[in-house]
């Protein structure tokens, strides 16, 4: 089974750093597991690494696709499993480096999509409640892990089950087991060194730009384009429609980071085996070692 490094954590929790660092320590190749720098116009915003900080170390699926192009968890468990192969053909280590979990997951285990489902356009004129009465027709198991109002995953459930398939059916192949042989190491720290260097992120963020940036994005882009869901990009729609300040802007990504990192650590806890490490205060020699060791098994 292939081994494949994984680093898990949450936003500004220094994963891009402690990811260099054993890339390099590690003759290893990043892959980036991050839904939203996988666009090559989010940068700012998304706090995708700068070329001078990668020192080197060759990365993937970084400023991959377009902003008007949809990209979602299929493409990246496609895309993403054929960078292992190509990284271990080299005789590299891959590396998983990034935030959004779904992805990472997909990347992992034995997650089995639907090919060409249903276009969304059919859905466009339909309430959440009716799509969701919709489904309990169709594929009534699926609603134990679906929440009535998560328009999205009613959809797609919706759209594989009009495929031929029902989502349950794929659940129930599916073994939930990691298809890699894989570390993962998650980052961690105090909530409230978390929740500092959360604000000094976004404080920075401006201080580079972040307006210019998303300036451009409202000229050339559509709100309704997946990559502008981001946060740090769909809080500026109600500055650019008129409705809150530039500083009410700054104050919302702020909030909205913040619960995100929370909603992380939960959904990591509860979704994968995750060696936590806390590098601001044990240092890198730990997490060095058990890399090391897991390496030579």
């Amino acid at each position: 089974m292939s081994k494949v490094l994984t680093i898990v954590g949450p936003t500004a929790s220094g994963k891009s750093d402690v990811g260099i660092r054993l890339a390099k320590l590690f003759n290893g190749e990043i892959i980036n597991g991050d839904s939203i720098q996988v666009y090559r116009q989010l940068n700012i915003g998304s706090a995708k690494i700068k070329e001078e900080e990668m020192d080197g170390v060759i990365h993937h699926l970084l400023s991959y696709v377009d902003v008007g192009e949809q990209y979602n968890v299929k493409r990246f468990q496609d895309d993403a499993r054929g960078k292992i192969r190509e990284i271990e053909e080299r005789g590299h280590l891959p590396i998983v480096v990034g935030g959004t979990g779904l992805y990472i997951k997909a990347l992992l285990y034995d997650y089995d999509f639907v090919d060409n489902p249903e276009k969304l356009e059919q859905y466009e004129e339909e309430d959440t409640n009716s799509l969701y009465e919709k489904l309990k027709k169709i594929d009534p198991s699926s609603l134990e892990k679906i929440h009535p109002n998560n328009r999205k995953r009613i959809v797609r459930a919706l759209q594989i089950a009009q495929s031929g398939y029902l989502k349950s059916h794929q659940e129930e192949k599916q073994k939930h087991e990691m298809v890699y042989d894989s570390y993962v190491l998650g980052l961690t720290m105090e909530r409230e060194v978390l929740k500092q260097r959360i604000d000094l992120r976004v404080d920075k963020m401006f201080e580079e730009g972040l307006l210019e940036e998303v300036t451009h994005l409202n000229e050339d882009y559509s709100w309704s384009d997946h990559g502008l869901h981001g946060i740090g990009y769909k809080e500026f729609k109600g500055y650019f429609e008129g409705s809150q300040s530039l500083e009410e802007t700054k104050t919302l990504i702020k909030t909205h980071t913040r619960q995100f990192a929370k909603r992380q650590y939960t959904w990591w806890n509860h979704q994968m085996d995750v060696h936590w490490h806390n590098v601001l205060e044990d240092g890198y020699s730990k997490m060095e070692e058990n890399v090391r060791r897991w390496l030579s098994e």
